[in-house]
């Protein structure tokens, strides 16, 4: 009996680590096609259409990426219960700066976007966005480290 339950916890945690990862390499993915192709063509969009398009930018990626960040938020936090250990904590730190940087700098340059585009606005978007570009880069090697520790 001890044995299946332990097998059933080992389980358990294999697939946390798993969910972890997979939602963290999903938004490493989507994080690096905004910064190196989607935020630079912003410039490209014509001055009359630019909010039409950013209001639209700013609803269809709420949907591509609301469900994968709470998914990593949320798994993030299990690990650090579950699991333990510095690579953890880092990971938990990392996901409170990226959605702190989302909150206080790429929201607020996108609601400056929406009335017209701001080629200061447009810059600091761009630039700000490294630090989550970063963070979910550290991120996906944090979680790949973590998944092969248990493996």
């Amino acid at each position: 009996m001890t044995q299946a339950f332990g097998q059933t916890v080992a389980e358990a945690r294999t697939w946390l680590l798993f969910a972890h990862a997979a939602a963290t390499l999903y938004m490493t993915g989507v994080i690096w096609f905004v910064q190196i192709v989607h935020y630079p063509l912003f410039s490209r969009v014509g001055q009359p259409e630019f909010s039409e398009y950013e209001r639209e930018h700013v609803r269809r990626t709420g949907w591509v990426v609301a469900g994968p960040m709470l998914a990593e938020l949320a798994s993030a936090v299990a690990i650090v219960w579950v699991v333990g250990g510095w690579l953890a904590w880092t990971g938990l730190a990392l996901v409170g700066v990226i959605w702190i940087s989302t909150g206080i700098w790429q929201v607020a340059a996108h609601r400056r976007l929406e009335a017209g585009f701001d080629a200061a606005a447009h810059a600091r978007l761009t630039r700000t966005n490294w630090v989550r570009t970063a963070g979910w880069t550290t991120r996906s090697v944090i979680a790949l480290a973590l998944a092969a520790a248990f493996d």
